[in-house]
């Protein structure tokens, strides 16, 4: 399954999770709840929410260009990200702009942003990172990184064959609409 990346969409829900937390919270932290929020969306709908290529790596699995933006990879870090987000600092980001009223993000999507910062929002960043460890679409790339297949999150969250056909068959439409309006 292919997603389109929105970097925007990304951008403001880093946001809203990061003004749920008062502003100021551990850049392992933040990542992992947007992953942990793209996988709900995938799971019930059919596509994340950021569009982002989920990986699995030795802290857990990650989104890929967000992780790469957070570790300081400048063509990674979007002019929409660096908005919302300060550079990481002692480990932590802080919140830049408060996210737009009425932005790119759907009022599911910031439902589904909330819920996962209510249930894994108080959870210390070690804590969080083992517990994802116990995720069943990660395993362990040892030093490295793999990429984790959004099926094997459908299949593990019981979703029947004709359910995953359908949500790929979504998604791969959505994701050649993008591609050819961008050529």
């Amino acid at each position: 399954m292919k997603f389109v990346f929105d970097e925007r969409k990304a951008a403001e829900a880093a946001a809203h999770l990061m003004e749920m937390a008062g502003g100021t919270m551990p850049y392992l932290v933040l990542i992992k709840l947007l992953y942990l929020a793209d996988r709900r969306a995938v799971v019930e709908r059919g596509f994340p929410i950021t569009g982002d290529r989920m990986v699995s790596m030795d802290h857990g699995p990650v989104l890929s260009r967000i992780y790469d933006g957070m570790k300081g990879n400048v063509g990674a870090a979007t002019k929409a990200w660096q908005r919302f987000v300060s550079p990481p600092k002692n480990n932590d980001v802080q919140l830049l702009e408060a996210p737009p009223s009425a932005g790119r993000l759907s009022n599911y999507e910031i439902d589904i942003l909330r819920a996962v910062h209510e249930k894994y929002g108080h959870v210390d960043k070690w804590d969080l990172r083992d517990l994802t460890h116990h995720l069943p679409e990660w395993h362990d790339p040892h030093g490295s990184s793999s990429p984790i297949d959004p099926e094997e999150i459908l299949r593990s969250e019981g979703k029947t064959k004709d359910e995953i056909a359908w949500r790929s068959e979504l998604a791969e439409s959505i994701y050649a609409v993008d591609q050819n309006q961008r050529s």
